[in-house]
């Protein structure tokens, strides 16, 4: 099969779909790899090192639409979805919310999409988990940024001079980012503890060494399908924003994490709770391209309100780009792997293929997209 390889062109973007290693490992499986001139640049990956893997670098890109599958990080720009052609099958982030304004353009060119956001939760599927790679980078590098935000030591810090406390860290949302931010802010010494809407973490969290604050429920009714969190009641949600509100406070860092896929995300700290904090406080947003957790949060911006920083940039891994590429490259070689046996043709039967196939030849097989052409 041809592959083709875009390079991405949003500007907080430094990912590539492919790294050299891995396009040496598709090509030994008798792939061909056409790459777009430049396309790993930002993640330190040169032509010369596609070359020596054997892929054919291209400066036109009309040759990588002439590709049956195109492997890209996001999902086509408008400039590239004019530019694909009806046999075109894209694997990407492919968020169903955020193109809704293009769904029925793909739909028209008879476009295949697959979504690496998309892709079940289940054991087998583990290995192709991208959300999860890139989700554990972001958590790991918001609390390198938050502390470099913070006038304030992480550890406990003993001198000749006096003591200093360790900082107050909270983690809101305990999945795979939040656990990196707890692990990471523990190593550097951090007082840390954690809310979720979902009981079932509250092991996971305290094995890390955080506290776990919780609402007092009789459910659990804050886990939803394949262990993601979903949307909770009103009388809930009042509990849980007086927990938060309280607790609050008192910390010096905040770090959210919480998302429901394809859903705008929940609003956890208030304008009235970030007045209440403490001058210095640091908040990091890392809902903030789904809206944000935070009342305040504009997206790719850092603002400072009542002298609390609140830093709404929407796209951590990118800033970890070889480590970044080098793991969803993984994912998508694993994924790939599974998609596609000797005859390159897709499994529609298949638990992981029918789970992240969005659309096939234009005909929409995804319930979502379905309910976001529905309304138009």
């Amino acid at each position: 099969m041809k592959i083709g390889i875009l390079k991405e062109t949003q500007s907080n973007e430094s990912r590539v779909a492919i790294t050299p290693d891995i396009a040496k490992k598709l090509i030994s499986n008798n792939h061909s790899i056409f790459i777009e001139s430049g396309c790993g640049k930002k993640s330190y990956f040169s032509d010369k090192d596609y070359l020596d893997s054997g892929c054919i670098i291209e400066n036109d890109t009309k040759k990588i639409f002439n590709c049956e599958l195109i492997l890209k990080v996001n999902s086509f720009t408008k400039n590239e979805l004019e530019s694909s052609n009806s046999n075109n099958t894209l694997i990407s982030f492919f968020q169903i919310k955020d193109n809704v304004e293009l769904l029925q353009t793909y739909i028209d060119k008879k476009v295949t999409v697959l979504s690496m956001s998309h892709i079940p939760r289940t054991t087998l599927a583990q290995n192709m988990d991208a959300l999860s790679s890139q989700s554990n980078i972001a958590g790991y590098k918001s609390t390198i940024i938050a502390a470099d935000h913070s006038p304030k030591y992480m550890p406990l810090l003993m001198t000749a001079a006096g003591t200093i406390k360790p900082s107050k860290v909270l983690i809101l949302g305990a999945g795979v980012a939040g656990l990196a931010a707890i692990a990471n802010a523990k190593r550097m010494g951090a007082q840390v503890f954690a809310f979720d809407v979902r009981p079932v973490v509250k092991e996971q969290v305290e094995s890390l060494g955080a506290k776990f604050i919780e609402v007092e429920s009789d459910n659990d009714e804050g886990t939803g399908e394949g262990g993601y969190a979903k949307e909770v009641s009103e009388e809930y949600k009042k509990k849980q924003g007086l927990l938060i509100e309280e607790t609050i406070k008192k910390m010096d860092i905040v770090i959210s994490t919480a998302l429901i896929p394809e859903k705008k995300a929940p609003i956890l700290i208030s304008k009235n709770m970030v007045e209440n904090m403490m001058p210095g406080s640091v908040i990091m947003d890392l809902a903030a391209q789904n809206g944000g957790n935070c009342e305040l949060t504009e997206c790719d911006e850092i603002i400072t309100h009542n002298n609390i920083i609140i830093d709404g940039r929407s796209n951590l891994p990118s800033t970890m780009a070889t480590d970044a590429s080098q793991l969803y490259s993984k994912n998508v070689y694993n994924f790939l792997s599974h998609l596609y046996k000797n005859d390159n043709k897709l499994n529609l039967e298949d638990e992981i293929t029918s789970g992240s196939i969005l659309l096939n030849n234009g005909t929409v097989c995804n319930k979502i997209v379905e309910q976001f052409l529905n309304k138009g």
